[in-house]
Order: structure tokens, then C-alpha cells, then sequence
């Protein structure tokens, strides 16, 4: 078993930046792909950036741009950089850690709660 314990949420105003990381509890990112994910109330849950094990990455068009997705191996932890927020960028986000097998088993973190306002 795995756990992801995400970490940096909070408010910010709109123009304003966090950083999200998402620590595992043991070695897995050099194996899986790492998510991350955001759920705002009433809209299901959408992928908002992603990198592979061999560090190729993909946004969904509404972050190009604005976020940065990376990680570290060494810390088991995956990071969310984000910038120029604005007040749709609102919603809990959710760390996963992907398997490359369908048979393995995939992960989640509890999430974290981001807020973009004034």
C-alpha cells in the first residue's frame, strides 16, 4: 500500500502563485506516472497535468501555460507549480499515481483545497 499526502493549498488572490507537492510514502514515481487532478463543487473530477516516468508532461488547455508539473524521485514527491491562478482555478486537488499495468493498483491522495479570490 501506498499513501500520497498532498501538501500547499490555500488561499490566494487571483494573479497570485502556489506550489502543491504530493509525497509518497515510498518510492514509486520512477514506476508510475504522476497526476494531478481537481474537483470543484458541482463539476467532476478533471485531469489537470500529468508527467511520465521518462518526464513527459500534458496539461489540460486551461492551465498551458500557468502550471508546471515536475518531480523528484530522490523525495517520492511530484510537485504542481502554479501560477497567474484565477478564481476557476478554485477546486480540491487530488495527487494520483498511476500504474503502468492495468493490473496494478493506482493511487490517490485525500486532496487539498485551493482558493483563488479577492
Amino acid at each position: 500500500q501506498v499513501q500520497l499526502v498532498e501538501s500547499g493549498g490555500g488561499l490566494v488572490q487571483p494573479g497570485g502563485s502556489l506550489r502543491l507537492s504530493c509525497a509518497a510514502s515510498r518510492s514509486i514515481f520512477n514506476i508510475y506516472a504522476g497526476g494531478w487532478y481537481r474537483q470543484a463543487p458541482g463539476k467532476q473530477r478533471e485531469l489537470v497535468a500529468r508527467i511520465t516516468t521518462g518526464g513527459s508532461t500534458n496539461y489540460a488547455d486551461s492551465v498551458k501555460g500557468r502550471f508546471t508539473i515536475s518531480r523528484n524521485n530522490d523525495k517520492n514527491t511530484v510537485y504542481l507549480q502554479m501560477n497567474i491562478l484565477k478564481p476557476e482555478d478554485t477546486a480540491v486537488y487530488y495527487c494520483n499515481a498511476e500504474p503502468p499495468q492495468v493490473f496494478m493498483p493506482g493511487y490517490w491522495g485525500q486532496g487539498t483545497q485551493v482558493t483563488v479570490s479577492s
